[in-house]
């Protein structure tokens, strides 16, 4: 197992964790910098004080309940819907790739594709606001035609990782779907 540094498109520190389980099986995760104290007090502090202030003004203890309850509905929410820690990859050349993603709160998200689906692991550039923005995607094949492609399932959504961790990746994933094409040709 390694571990190296990277940064993602916005500039802030991710790593790569890179496991290899076997010959055809690797997990690929992209770790998130964790939820920092700091700003959390920050934005909570806040919140209270201009609900205080309010309260001052107003002279209604129930200013003061609501802002509670609104902040900590507000933490609860991000930490359990919007906050990702970690996203994984996990590729196994003859079952498929799962795609984990592990939110601030514990929750987890998995979703699977089968091998016999996947028809290729691309990096795809979209241009978002005067940025060319790299990302990489599973290409999923077409039952009703073998060359077509049905669907684009993005990898790495939150940790929008740089071009240098997506090559990567990406080479880590192509080792095992060539190892797998040649499995497939030779019997």
């Amino acid at each position: 197992m390694e571990e190296r540094p990277y940064r993602s498109a916005s500039g802030a520190p991710i790593a790569l964790r890179r496991r290899q389980h076997s010959a055809s099986c690797r997990e690929l995760a992209v770790r998130c910098p964790r939820l920092q104290l700091r700003s959390l007090s920050a934005v909570t502090s806040a919140v209270w004080l201009a609900a205080y202030a309010l309260f001052v003004l107003s002279e209604n203890s129930m200013v003061l309940s609501a802002a509670i309850f609104i902040t900590l509905i507000g933490l609860i929410i991000y930490l359990h819907f919007v906050k990702i820690d970690q996203e994984s990859l996990l590729v196994i050349g003859s079952l498929g790739i799962q795609v984990t993603s592990s939110y601030a709160s514990g929750k987890e998200s998995t979703t699977f594709i089968e091998m016999g689906q996947v028809k290729d692991v691309v990096i795809n550039e979209a241009i978002h606001m005067q940025k060319v923005v790299y990302y990489l995607c599973i290409l999923l094949q077409d039952p009703g035609d073998p060359q077509g492609v049905s669907e684009v399932v993005p990898l790495f959504q939150s940790s929008k990782p740089r071009l240098d961790c997506l090559i990567e990746v990406y080479k880590s994933c192509q080792e095992i779907l060539e190892q797998r094409k040649t499995a497939l040709q030779s019997s």
